[in-house]
């Protein structure tokens, strides 16, 4: 692995509509940049067309295709390009035009001049077409994450984004297949507090269709939030659900003395349910700071 230069890693997925032009468009930035930057496109499995267009494509100095024979998912894409990086510092984008990938070089010199060990493309700026149908779930989302790691987070899923290779494969047995790659090593990096920067950039209508699913892939998201935050920082899981089974089984029972002159089975459990939980994270959270 070389010690300068950066690797872009351009998962592709049915994108017949808008890959020529997005390629054009990152083989100038790879042109014009003052660095050395290899680009791999790695293509998931497409049966749209995209697949025979990349193989009958000219084969191009710093510019390398890979093929998954079925569609395995946006993390797996991500991690096939990972592993066929040539560089310490992995940039990644889509391939339907969405992005600003014209600032790419800028967030390179802005993670080597400050160290970073991630910088985020956050979708904040003065144009930003995101979806009316995915906003609600993205909010509801991000308050989580806020939540859950303490720290405002304006973008848990950019797609557009550079992280150090070396901090990305301490996590990459963890990182999901799907579209949740980003929102997890987001958080793992948050919780584990290595250097995170949010820059805003502007976010395009996509060129063809998208391949969320709203309703599947937003469950998801939270099911991978959660285990994730379990997995690093449980008590922040454990301790509010405990606390509040605890204070409803009491109050429950103060209600119960007051009222009936008796305590139920019902309010008991609850609060020993609470008792249980709060044990559990306890525990959780020694093998997590013992590991």
């Amino acid at each position: 692995m070389k010690k300068t230069g950066l690797t872009l890693v351009v998962p592709v997925y049915n994108e017949i509509q808008g890959i020529e032009k997005t390629l054009a468009h990152l083989r100038k930035i790879q042109r014009d940049a003052d660095f050395e930057l290899e680009i791999i496109l790695v293509n998931d499995g497409s049966d749209d067309g995209t697949e025979d267009l990349l193989r009958k494509m000219p084969r191009r100095k710093g510019i390398t295709v890979i093929h998954h024979p079925i569609n395995r998912g946006y993390g797996a894409a991500l991690k096939t390009g990972i592993k066929a990086s040539r560089f310490p510092r992995i940039a990644i984008t889509d391939a339907d035009g969405t992005y600003p990938n014209d600032r790419i070089p800028e967030f390179f010199h802005d993670m080597v001049k400050n160290n970073l060990d991630m910088l985020v493309g956050s979708r904040t700026g003065e144009v930003v077409r995101i979806p009316i149908i995915r906003r609600p779930a993205k909010w509801v989302i991000n308050k989580l994450v806020n939540y859950l790691t303490g720290i405002k987070v304006p973008d848990v899923n950019s797609g557009l984004r550079i992280m150090k290779r070396e901090v990305l494969e301490r996590f990459l047995h963890l990182l999901p297949d799907g579209f949740s790659f980003t929102a997890t090593i987001t958080l793992a990096m948050l919780v584990n507090g290595y250097i995170v920067t949010y820059v805003p950039i502007n976010y395009r209508k996509r060129k063809g269709k998208s391949k969320i699913r709203p309703l599947y892939d937003t469950l998801n998201f939270f099911r991978l939030i959660i285990r994730t935050v379990l997995f690093f920082d449980p008590l922040k899981v454990f301790l509010p659900v405990s606390l509040l089974l605890l204070l409803g089984g009491f109050v429950l029972m103060l209600i119960q003395v007051i009222f009936y002159r008796n305590i139920t089975t019902l309010s008991v459990v609850i609060a020993l349910t609470g008792i249980q939980l709060l044990g559990i994270g306890m525990i959780a959270d020694l093998v997590v700071n013992k590991r």
